[in-house]
């Protein structure tokens, strides 16, 4: 099962602002070092997203709707019933984490790869992933509102602005200027994937050098983040059953399912990270870990999963070609007989 090199590379962040936390100007300049690589973020976003294919993707709007509601129904309905869990599993503050995972939209470019990779319908991953990352520039700032605003987010109406201002305004700038900026981000593809991941690293520094000095992580121990991974083991579980079959309930495609599961079971570390930032201030440092360990946690697990079903086709697509040779060979032996 595949560790992935970023969340390795982002561990070692979380050590290095272990060991050297930002403090006095340091932080300031940390911290206005991150509001500005967080709107690089979503100013790329804006101009990557082509308004062109998403308006064709809506064509398929029932598998859309169904993505949709797994990310923001059915994963913030799962987190509101983890609430029993504190004090007893959960402190309130990764409880908080923990529910806010449940709010951040879908991946894109891992639900592609993993569809890709069961031979689903990839396009439909890819538009799926779209809106679901466009939404949830709105609905995860919305919701963290309704469901947070009593568990140590911090949300407010400054809050709201900040979402506003430092996702938003910059998503939809990168929209407008695509048009003349669009064959550049194509042709430097890589060179801005390294950006992105940079600036991400960058929020992670700054989120936890304000824990480290704020004595935040006095409030883990380690078997706090064993019962941790053990809840957010269940959650992708039942995700996964639920994105699966659910989606055969209604109607769908094997093709159509295996982008629904994808699509519909994963969490967007890269958007993740920044709202939390926003909207949870220096408490975000607790905020992202479950966000983190449920990322990895969701790549390993759906790599096996993407591989199981490749081969499920393959013996599907030559079961028929078996039993004609079979049917062949018995005719063949009739006629010999």
């Amino acid at each position: 099962m595949p560790i992935d090199p970023y969340i390795l590379a982002l561990l070692g962040t979380v050590g290095v602002a272990a060991l050297i936390p930002a403090r006095g100007t340091g932080a300031d300049i940390a911290s206005g070092a991150s509001t500005a690589a967080v709107s690089l973020l979503f100013f790329l976003y804006g101009a990557r997203l082509s308004t062109r294919e998403a308006l064709d993707g809506l064509k398929h709007w029932r598998l859309h709707v169904t993505v949709l509601a797994c990310t923001f129904v059915a994963f913030p309905l799962l987190g509101l019933a983890a609430k029993g869990l504190v004090p007893y599993v959960l402190t309130p503050a990764l409880y908080s984490g923990f529910l806010f995972l449940t709010l951040v939209p879908s991946t894109i470019q891992s639900s592609i790869a993993f569809t890709s990779m069961a031979r689903g319908n990839v396009p439909a991953a890819i538009c799926a992933g779209s809106f679901s990352s466009l939404a949830g520039i709105v609905l995860t700032p919305l919701l963290a509102a309704a469901l947070l605003g009593n568990s140590g987010a911090g949300f407010s109406a400054d809050s709201l602005l900040k979402i506003v201002l430092q996702l938003l305004a910059p998503f939809l700038a990168g929209q407008l200027l695509r048009r003349w900026i669009g064959g550049f981000i194509a042709r430097n593809k890589k060179v801005l994937g390294l950006v992105d991941r940079g600036s991400i690293l960058l929020v992670v520094y700054t989120a936890f050098s304000e824990g480290m000095v704020q004595g935040i992580w006095h409030q883990v121990t380690p078997l706090r983040l064993v019962a941790l991974l053990g809840v957010e083991a269940v959650l992708l579980a039942a995700m996964l059953a639920l994105t699966w079959y659910g989606a055969k309930r209604l109607g769908f495609g094997r093709g159509d399912r295996i982008a629904i599961q994808f699509a519909g079971s994963k969490k967007s570390l890269a958007a993740g990270l920044p709202m939390a930032s926003v909207l949870f201030g220096a408490q975000a440092s607790l905020a992202v870990l479950p966000l983190m360990l449920f990322h990895q946690m969701q790549l390993m697990v759906c790599a096996v999963i993407a591989k199981r079903r490749s081969r499920d086709l393959e013996d599907f697509v030559s079961e028929p070609s078996r039993s004609e040779e079979t049917r062949t060979a018995v005719g063949t032996g009739t006629r010999s007989g």
